[in-house]
């Protein structure tokens, strides 16, 4: 059975992502990251989601020490509604700090293909989600690892990218994905704000799909 890498965060779009691999009949390895965000309700989210999907994962810790994020820093207040290019949940370099773990798991387990639940559509404006950025980094796996100077690269897919918010639901809904397990609020807390940029985009997304979100 093909190998797959999924970046499992714990929100909608990773677990569509990861429901979406194993239809393709692929044996998914989920990664989790634990990288000191502001609440862990997500990779609670993400170990259930990864368990209801009978797939293996590892949750992976690290430290950001140097913070620069208000997923990172308390301190920061998270608005209920940025015009910001570029908003204060952005994590610097987060993408590409997951993905070269990624890579390295995929490489050292014999697997051939990463997926990232990443969206350029109904998004918060992130440089690591857009289109761009993944054709170099596939550029970019295929000189930095042993199988790419043998022709055989790992391949990152973002089968999201160019999706609404309603078509991911929609999709979800088709792949059987457990929403109720999902968490993609930027704050902590018993129940969703309600107000973040991640929650007024699946509150939209939703309301267009015309479907109750089952998390909430």
């Amino acid at each position: 059975m093909k190998k797959a890498v999924v970046l499992l965060s714990g929100g909608l779009d990773s677990a569509t992502t990861l429901f979406y691999v194993k239809k393709r009949g692929c044996k998914a390895y989920c990664l989790i990251f634990d990288y000191g965000q502001r609440h862990k309700k997500e990779i609670g989210s993400a170990k259930k989601i990864a368990k209801k999907a009978k797939c293996e994962y590892k949750v992976i810790k690290i430290k950001l020490p140097w913070k620069g994020s208000a997923l990172l820093d308390k301190n920061i207040f998270i608005p209920k509604l940025t015009k910001a290019k570029v908003p204060v949940t952005y994590v610097p370099a987060r993408n590409t700090i997951f993905l070269s773990f990624a890579l390295s798991f995929a490489e050292a387990i014999g697997s051939k293909d990463i997926f990232i639940g990443a969206n350029a559509v109904d998004f918060s404006g992130y440089p690591d989600c857009r289109p761009g950025y993944y054709k170099i980094f596939n550029r970019l796996s295929k000189l930095a690892t042993k199988v790419g100077l043998e022709n055989k690269p790992i391949k990152i897919s973002t089968p999201l990218i160019n999706r609404s918010k309603k078509e991911i639901i929609l999709l979800a809904k088709k792949l059987k994905v457990p929403l109720e397990l999902t968490w993609s609020c930027y704050r902590g807390g018993k129940n969703p704000c309600g107000g973040c940029d991640s929650c007024r985009l699946r509150k939209i997304g939703f309301k267009k799909a015309k479907f109750c979100d089952p998390a909430l």
